[in-house]
């Protein structure tokens, strides 16, 4: 039961051990564990400092892509633009050319044929005119064994020379 009623010599050694070492404490410790909480609260203000900065720096990034997307997407209605322009172009040019290119030909096709159909006349009067020849020959000889048949025959073909 003695060390539930402490006696006074006791609680007296007590107290002076504690002062004792809460001075040595004091002396030598107290300063370390006080620098040591201050670099510990340095410390986690310059963590604060350092993660408010760097969600600085993200804001700052996130709009610099933001504004790098915005203009990266103009660059590209650009170049489609101009790529449809470029489209267009070509197929103009290209319908043009094949314009120019099928009356070129057309023509050409044209000449051909009115070379064609003025050989074929040709060709058709040269016949006629042999045809026409073949027969006249086959009537003079008959007409001519008959002496006023020349005659009346020569003085018509007199006649239409004259009057052409």
């Amino acid at each position: 039961m003695e060390l539930l009623t402490p006696n006074i010599g006791l609680v007296f050694w007590m107290s002076l051990a504690f002062l004792i070492v809460l001075f040595v404490l004091r002396k030598f410790a107290w300063s370390g564990i006080l620098k040591a909480l201050k670099d510990r609260e340095d410390f986690i203000d310059r963590s604060l400092k350092s993660a408010e900065e760097a969600k600085t720096q993200l804001s700052t990034l996130k709009a610099e892509n933001e504004n790098l997307l915005v203009e990266a997407r103009a660059e590209r209605e650009s170049i489609l633009k101009e790529a449809k322009e470029m489209k267009d172009t070509i197929l103009a040019e290209a319908k043009l050319t094949a314009s120019e290119e099928g009356n070129r030909l057309i023509a050409a096709a044209r000449g051909e044929i009115e070379k064609e159909k003025n050989q074929a006349l040709s060709d058709i009067k040269k016949q006629v005119g042999e045809i026409s020849l073949e027969i006249a020959e086959r009537v003079i000889r008959k007409e001519l064994s008959d002496k006023g048949a020349q005659e009346a025959l020569v003085a018509e073909h007199l006649s239409k020379a004259q009057s052409n």
